[in-house]
């Protein structure tokens, strides 16, 4: 089970989100608190930034080493600065390969999309029925194997043709999870989902079986002013970090606009 966090503030380097943390997410690489499946998360780690004076559509650093083996990491993560920061390192479901294919954060255009969690039985059915019901242009963007980029894809899918707003990101985290329920009655279903289009964050936590995996949220923390962060572990032990509600969906630019949402999943279409 992977861990990831999600930054959106003023622009710091990339090293201050991932790394400089004292239960930062190099550490959760290594030394995890509360998964609940695995031990270690050195399957690999992808990091992804959104820079709008440059181009709309983030920039991605993936790798299939460990978090705190990359020997290019830290010197990268200390010169590239940003607003909106998303990263994640990964504990691989068995029978998912170890590629840099199936490494997040994934993109698709000016959206990154992360998943913490597993579809259990995902591969007896549920992701053929994903990829038969999308339209061509996302069926074709699935690079990799994960149960986690065929929930992306169902997602952008869902999100097709509206503009992405914070209701229009609620809505459609609804409209994904009650879809994929609908299909899937087979197992467990755990979706830890994080997706932004570089302005604006939505974070969801949700399991189809209580306890959902751990997720925390901080605003104004003070190693990140002016922020929220959103993270599977907290990155530190200040009081500013709170727990999000099980079924809850956040949506955020920045503090003063933090908004948390339940589920509340609609019918499945």
């Amino acid at each position: 089970m992977c861990r990831f966090v999600a930054y959106r503030g003023r622009p710091v380097p990339l090293a201050r989100v991932i790394s400089s943390a004292g239960h930062s997410l190099v550490r959760q690489g290594y030394q995890p608190r509360e998964m609940t499946a695995g031990t270690l998360n050195a399957d690999g780690f992808g990091v992804g930034w959104y820079d709008r004076s440059v181009e709309a559509e983030p920039g991605i650093y993936t790798s299939v080493l460990p978090i705190w083996n990359d020997r290019n990491l830290p010197s990268l993560s200390r010169h590239i600065v940003a607003d909106c920061i998303l990263a994640n390192v990964r504990s691989a479901t068995p029978g998912y390969g170890i590629d840099q294919s199936n490494c997040q954060p994934f993109r698709h255009g000016r959206v990154a999309f992360m998943h913490n969690g597993y579809i259990e039985h995902a591969r007896d059915g549920l992701l053929r029925t994903i990829r038969t019901n999308l339209r061509d242009a996302y069926e074709r963007s699935i690079r990799g194997s994960t149960d986690s980029e065929h929930v992306f894809a169902l997602l952008l899918d869902v999100l097709h043709g509206r503009e992405l707003t914070p209701r229009a990101f609620v809505s459609a985290l609804r409209q994904t999870v009650a879809q994929l329920l609908a299909w899937h009655r087979r197992g467990h279903m755990a979706l830890n989902l994080v997706i932004s289009d570089g302005d604006r964050v939505a974070a969801l936590r949700f399991a189809s079986e209580a306890p959902a995996p751990s997720l925390y949220y901080a605003c104004d923390e003070p190693e990140f002013p002016g922020a929220v962060v959103v993270a599977s572990e907290r990155l530190s032990d200040d009081p500013a970090w709170r727990t999000v509600p099980e079924g809850g969906i956040l949506t955020f630019r920045n503090p003063a606009d933090l908004r948390v949402d339940a589920l509340e999943l609609p019918e499945a279409a």
